[in-house]
């Protein structure tokens, strides 16, 4: 007696776990993308510590010196000097020269000049407002030569 295979049909295209599998992946992927997006929540925030570091580097700097070092700061941007001679000269380095706030970016602080002695002490307290399409950071100056960032 004679067997009769019947022959299945090739199977055309993928499974349903496959199909899962591959959808997740792409899932995953583009959660990664937008995630690494910077929008302006992240550059104001970027910005914001920005200045708090050089803030705090110009204060280290007049401790390992020993000679002030003083942050000035308005609505246009900052700079850091030092005392030299008896003069205010602009402070050496990268990063301690005039800096202007990011495109987007306005702060609301005045004019201040806040004065770092060899103590790292502040010659008086001072608060940056930095804001970007309605977010608001502020950054607190305090007279024990501390730096920190709040939200507005």
């Amino acid at each position: 007696m004679p067997r009769h295979t019947v022959k299945t049909p090739p199977r055309n295209g993928f499974s349903l776990v496959e199909m899962l599998v591959v959808l997740m992946v792409m899932g995953l992927l583009a959660t990664v993308a937008v995630l690494t997006m910077p929008g302006d929540e992240r550059k104001l925030r970027d910005e914001a510590e920005r200045f708090a570091a050089r803030t705090l580097a110009a204060r280290d700097e007049a401790i390992i010196g020993a000679r002030p070092v003083s942050l000035v700061v308005s609505d246009r941007g900052y700079y850091f000097e030092r005392r030299f001679q008896g003069q205010w000269q602009p402070l050496p380095g990268r990063g301690f020269d005039l800096t202007g706030w990011a495109d987007g970016t306005t702060a609301n602080a005045g004019r201040q000049r806040v004065v770092f002695d060899s103590l790292g002490l502040a010659s008086s307290e001072a608060a940056v407002r930095l804001t970007r399409d309605g977010n608001t950071l502020v950054i607190h100056l305090r007279r024990d030569g501390k730096v920190t960032l709040d939200a507005g």
